[in-house]
């Protein structure tokens, strides 16, 4: 087993980050969520409790993101693991159908979110010389599908971002743009409802997972993987 480990783990309250967060806690790691449910939050904090902490946060609101991580980052321990999982999914229409404030939401949470994270956590990782930086990807990030142009070109996006990190971290950081495949979660639902029920859930997903993902290390570094 790792030696425990402090994982900052944005959309921590449902799906594909709610059972990260079980398995990482059930691990002996430390867990920071957020995500933008005050009453999950609530649930997790009672279901964990210290020295996991989990917060209210909008991960597309740079100033409610460096505040938290301000937060936690004051109480001097640095996450080992920064794992970007907040995102949205359109509704499912063609582009030219799909309004501005939809569109503007969804990158504003999938890539901007990302981002936020990223300059709120890494100047501390930079400093402590340790941490890899995971961002979670998709299928959708690598090919396409009509009426998922919004969310195809948010994973597009981290994809890039991640790679262009990579480039800019020093050894031993790294940078990760993960897919997990498809997973039947409430978000794949809102775009593929028919044929959702026929994959794995987040919980399976997760037990066969956590191992992989807290073995990423420099050697990564760049890499677009699949788990």
């Amino acid at each position: 087993m790792s030696p425990p480990r402090v994982i900052a783990l944005t959309g921590a309250t449902r799906g594909l980050g709610r059972a990260l967060a079980d398995r990482f806690a059930e691990a002996g790691h430390v867990v920071w969520g957020c995500g933008r449910s005050a009453t999950h939050i609530e649930e997790l904090a009672r279901v964990f409790g210290p020295p996991h902490d989990f917060a209210a946060v909008d991960v597309a609101d740079d100033a409610a993101v460096a505040a938290w991580a301000a937060r936690l980052l004051a109480g001097g321990r640095v996450p080992d693991l920064v794992i970007n999982n907040a995102a949205l999914m359109n509704d499912p229409a063609p582009l030219w159908r799909v309004g501005a404030a939809e569109f503007g939401r969804l990158m504003g949470v999938n890539v901007g979110g990302t981002v936020n994270v990223i300059r709120a956590f890494v100047p501390a990782m930079l400093a402590a010389g340790r941490g890899v930086v995971v961002n979670l990807s998709s299928g959708w990030g690598r090919s396409t599908s009509p009426e998922v142009a919004p969310y195809c070109a948010s994973k597009f996006a981290i994809e890039g971002l991640t790679a262009a990190l990579a480039q800019e971290l020093p050894a031993p950081l790294a940078a990760v743009a993960l897919s997990p495949g498809v997973i039947d979660t409430d978000m794949l639902r809102q775009c593929w409802a028919k044929e959702a029920g026929q994959y794995q859930g987040p919980d399976a997903w997760s037990r066969g997972s956590v191992r992989r993902i807290l073995e990423l290390d420099r050697r990564h570094n760049g890499k677009s993987l699949s788990i």
